[in-house]
Formats: C-alpha cells, sequence, structure tokens
C-alpha cells in the first residue's frame, strides 16, 4: 500500500476534482493524506469554524485524514517557506505519490500551489536542511482537474469511479456553504456528474476521473486496465 498526498488550494478542491479516486483509493487501503494549502475563508456564506465542520465532514465520508497548511487564502505565493513547509508534510507522510491541480487555471491559488507542490517534491529530498522529517521523493505527480477556466479536460488516464460516484457528490454537498446554500453554485454538482460521466464513456465505465502526468506512468502488466 503506498502513501498518497492529494494537495489542494482550498478545502473542497480535492472533493471536487477527485473525490471518487481518493475514496477508492482509500478502500483500497491505501493511507490517503488531503492537505489543504488555506482554510478556504472569506467566503460570501461560509465562515472559518463552519468550513472546518464541512471539510471534517467530507474526509469522514471519503474516509481520509486532513491537515491544514493555514497558508492565506486568496494570496498564496510561491515562496521558500511554502514550499518547505509543504516538503515537511510530504517528509511525514512518506508520500510516495502527490496528486496536486492542473497547472492551467485562471485561480491564482490554483496556480500558485501547483508551483509550491512541484517545487516541495525536490525540497522533500534534501539533506543538510531545516525541514523537519525523512527525506523522501516521491515517484509520481499526478495532476487533478479543478479549474477555473472553461477547459476541457485532455487526459493522459482516467480512474474508474462508478462505484464512488454517489461518494464523491455527497462529500461535495458536505460543503453546504458553497454548493448548497448558494444557487448558483448547486448547478457544480450537476456539471460534475455530467463530466465525469463523459469521462467514463471515453473508457467504458459508467463514471471516471480524468488524469495527466508529464512522466511516463510506469506498468508491470496490464491487468488493471479498463477493458
Amino acid at each position: 500500500m503506498a502513501n498518497i498526498l492529494v494537495a489542494g488550494p482550498h478545502p473542497d478542491d480535492q472533493e471536487l476534482g477527485m473525490g471518487g479516486t481518493i475514496a477508492r483509493l482509500a478502500k483500497q487501503g491505501h493511507n490517503v493524506l488531503l492537505l489543504d494549502m488555506t482554510n478556504g475563508e472569506p467566503t460570501p456564506h461560509g465562515s472559518p469554524e463552519q468550513r472546518k465542520i464541512e471539510w471534517t465532514r467530507a474526509a469522514q465520508i471519503l474516509d481520509v485524514k486532513r491537515h491544514l497548511l493555514g497558508l492565506p487564502n486568496r494570496q498564496i505565493q510561491h515562496t521558500l517557506d511554502a514550499r518547505h513547509a509543504v516538503a515537511a508534510v510530504i517528509r511525514e507522510h512518506q508520500a510516495s505519490i502527490v496528486f496536486l491541480p492542473f497547472p492551467q487555471d485562471a485561480h491564482p491559488d490554483h496556480r500558485a500551489t501547483t508551483r509550491i507542490v512541484e517545487d516541495a517534491r525536490f525540497d522533500a529530498k534534501l539533506t543538510k536542511t531545516d525541514i523537519p522529517g525523512t527525506p523522501i521523493y516521491p515517484k509520481w505527480l499526478i495532476y487533478y482537474y479543478c479549474t477555473h477556466l472553461r477547459h476541457v479536460a485532455n487526459p493522459s488516464f482516467c480512474i474508474d469511479i462508478s462505484q464512488q460516484m454517489d461518494m464523491k457528490e455527497q462529500s461535495i454537498l458536505a460543503y453546504e456553504t458553497q454548493f448548497v446554500i448558494p444557487e448558483k453554485n448547486r448547478k457544480v454538482v450537476t456539471w460534475l456528474r455530467q463530466m465525469n460521466g463523459y469521462m467514463g464513456s471515453r473508457i467504458g465505465t459508467e463514471y471516471a476521473e480524468p488524469f495527466h502526468t508529464t512522466e511516463p506512468l510506469g506498468l508491470s502488466n496490464l491487468d488493471s486496465l479498463v477493458m
């Protein structure tokens, strides 16, 4: 089993982009940790206290743990301190696989998070440094899609989430201040089901989530391919 880190700029980004895969990986016995760069506040209907209740509930639904880094929402910057803070989480979790947002995005927090995590992967392996934890170099960086652009994903691969789609939706609806109370955001849940259904149709399943890699994935066999 693998130690897996899923980094997101704000609580709910991981659920939106790959909630089904998170649930699937957790059920398979992998040690999955969600890293929230910020608490996601302020928002029109939320508060730090309410948002914590929501992200705790979402993590319970997906059966994973969370860690809040505590950077300021709407102000994430690609700094050495931020890199080393994420590297410390990677080292503490001993993450061999790291998921992070797709780099093309309209939201500055998303773009900054991707840059930080990419560089933190390198920083996590350094010796003779003040970064806490045991050095490790995660073998895989995998990008998930949670973009504010009207972007059509062109994924490297998709993961079947047919059995996890309802759980993904429940984890998103746990964020009541984001996707239940504001009427204009309710359609996001419907849109995601439609998008995941389309991605599923591309690989012959009911639902799937898309992912991108810049490094080639290595397979020892073809047993896991959806036929």
